[in-house]
């Protein structure tokens, strides 16, 4: 996000919901679709923006 200059309030406004922020800011699950929206909102893939630990 930071890289791309956009904010939360610019996701919000892409169709990421308040609950979805949250638990992305938890690193809690988020589904294959959250995925799809923030690679397109962001203009990556999902490699860019997942990390498997």
């Amino acid at each position: 996000m930071k890289r791309k200059n956009i904010s939360q309030y610019q996701l919000l406004k892409a169709g990421i919901d308040n609950k979805t922020l949250d638990s992305l800011k938890k690193n809690k699950n988020i589904t294959l679709l959250t995925v799809e929206k923030l690679c397109n909102i962001l203009d990556c893939t999902p490699n860019d923006i997942v990390v498997f630990l």
